[in-house]
C-alpha cells in the first residue's frame, strides 16, 4: 500500500514526491549534443535502483540509451526499462551533470507565477479534483543544496494533508520525483539505522538471517505477508530466520492503523510472547474492522491471547506505547520507506509481497554470504 495520497483524490502520490539532496539549476535549455556513456556507470545506476526498491533479480533493468543533455540545464536524461519477461515498463530518469544524483520522475518548467503553476501542475499530474483545495505555501530554505521547499496543503472538507515540494532556487524548475544519492551505500545505511535489540520478533535470536518488517496493520498486503511469514517462511527455515516487527501506520489513508499499532505494542509491553498471535488476529480481521469498532475488537483479542483486558485498555487509552510506534515511524522515514510492507533482509531491501519465491531466493542468497 502506498504511503501518501492527496485527501479526496483517487490519484496516488506515494513515492514520486520525495526529494533528497540534488544539486540543480533551473530553467529550460536548448538541445545539445549527446554525451558519451560509461557502460559501467549505467550498470551502477541500474544496480542502485534495484537495491533501493528491492527489485528481484529476475527483473531486467537497463537504460535504453546513454545519458544525454535534457531540456533543463544541469541535467542529463535517459529512460530506465524494467522487464520481467512478460511486461516491459519505462521510467524517465534524470541525472545531475556531476553524476551524483539520480531522479526517477519528472522535472517541469515554472514561469512567472510559481505558486499558481505548481498548484496547477500537481492538480493535473495527480488528477486532484476541483473539490480539493490546494494551497502552496511560501518558499523557504530546504535541507537540500540549490533547492527551495514549499509546503502544499490539500484540503477537502475538514480533512487536510501537507506535503513538501521542491523547486530550484531561481523558482524556474519543479521537481516531481525521487532523488537518489548514488554515493550512498544503501545496505550499510540500513544496517546502521535499524535498531534490532529489544524489539518484538519471531525466530531464534542468533539466526543468520534477520528480516526487519515495516508494516501497517490495516494494509491488506501486509496481512498476506504476515501469514506467509508465519505459515511458510519461518517453518521452512526454523533455525535460520528471525523476523523483527516495526510499526509503520499510514495514518493519512488508514483511519484505525495507529490505534491498532499502539495496542499491538501495548501487548508486547504486557506479555511479549503474545505479540505475534495478537498481530495475527488483527490482520485476520481487517475486513470487519473500522474506526468505530476497533477499540472493542482490540480488547476482545486480548482475551484470546491471554492478555488482561483491563491492563490493555489502560495502556491503549493512555497511548503508553506510542513512543514505540513513533520510533518505528522515524526509523522507516530515515530509510525513505515509500510503501508497506517494506522489509530489510540483512540490510537488503525487499518491497511488497508479489511472490514467495522472491523471499526464498533472498533468504537463500543471504545464507550463502557472511552476515
Amino acid at each position: 500500500m502506498i504511503r501518501k495520497r492527496w485527501a479526496g483524490s483517487k490519484a496516488w502520490v506515494g513515492g514520486f514526491l520525495l526529494v533528497a539532496g540534488v544539486f540543480i539549476t533551473g530553467g529550460v535549455a536548448k538541445s545539445r549534443a549527446r554525451v558519451s556513456s560509461d557502460a559501467a556507470f549505467d550498470d551502477k545506476v541500474a544496480a542502485y535502483v534495484r537495491e533501493k526498491y528491492g527489485i528481484p533479480s529476475n527483473v531486467k533493468l537497463t537504460l535504453d540509451h546513454p545519458f544525454e543533455p535534457s531540456n533543463f540545464p544541469g541535467f542529463l536524461t535517459s529512460t530506465l526499462i524494467s522487464d520481467d519477461g512478460k511486461d516491459s515498463k519505462k521510467t524517465k530518469v534524470f541525472l545531475t551533470n556531476d553524476r551524483h544524483y539520480l531522479i526517477l520522475g519528472e522535472l517541469f518548467p515554472v514561469g512567472s507565477d510559481p505558486k499558481r503553476e505548481i498548484a496547477e501542475r500537481l492538480r493535473a499530474q495527480y488528477k486532484i479534483p476541483e473539490t480539493t483545495t490546494l494551497t502552496v505555501g511560501p518558499f523557504h530554505k530546504s535541507p537540500y543544496p540549490n533547492l527551495l521547499a514549499t509546503t502544499v496543503t490539500a484540503e477537502t472538507g475538514k480533512t487536510s494533508q501537507n506535503q513538501d515540494f521542491y523547486v530550484t532556487t531561481d523558482n524556474h524548475t519543479l521537481v516531481l520525483g525521487n532523488v537518489l544519492n548514488l554515493g550512498v551505500d544503501l545496505r550499510r545505511t540500513a544496517l546502521k539505522t535499524i535498531v534490532t535489540t529489544n524489539q518484538p520478533s519471531q525466530g531464534p535470536a542468533r539466526a543468520p538471517v534477520i528480516i526487519v518488517e515495516y508494516a501497517d496493520l490495516e494494509c491488506p498486503m501486509c496481512g498476506r505477508l504476515h501469514q506467509f511469514f508465519e505459515t511458510e517462511l519461518l517453518p521452512k527455515y526454523p533455525d535460520k530466520v528471525r523476523i523483527i516487527f516495526k510499526e509503520f501506520p499510514l495514518t493519512a489513508i488508514h483511519d484505525w492503523s495507529l490505534t491498532a499499532a499502539i495496542a499491538n505494542e501495548c501487548v508486547y509491553q504486557i506479555k511479549p510472547e503474545a505479540f505475534a498471535p495478537y498481530r495475527t488476529l488483527i490482520f485476520q480481521n481487517q475486513a470487519t474492522t473500522n474506526a468505530t469498532n476497533v477499540r472493542d475488537l482490540l480488547l476482545g483479542y486480548a482475551d484470546q491471547v491471554g492478555v488482561d483486558r483491563v491492563t490493555l485498555a489502560g495502556c491503549l487509552d493512555a497511548k503508553a506505547s506510542l513512543p514505540l510506534v513513533e520510533a518505528g515511524l522515524r526509523e522507516g522515514k530515515a530509510l525513505d520507506i515509500q510503501s508497506t510492507p517494506t522489509c530489510f533482509l540483512n540490510g537488503r531491501t525487499v518491497v511488497g509481497f508479489s511472490s514467495a519465491d522472491a523471499y526464498y531466493q533472498a533468504v537463500d542468497e543471504a545464507l550463502k554470504k557472511p552476515k
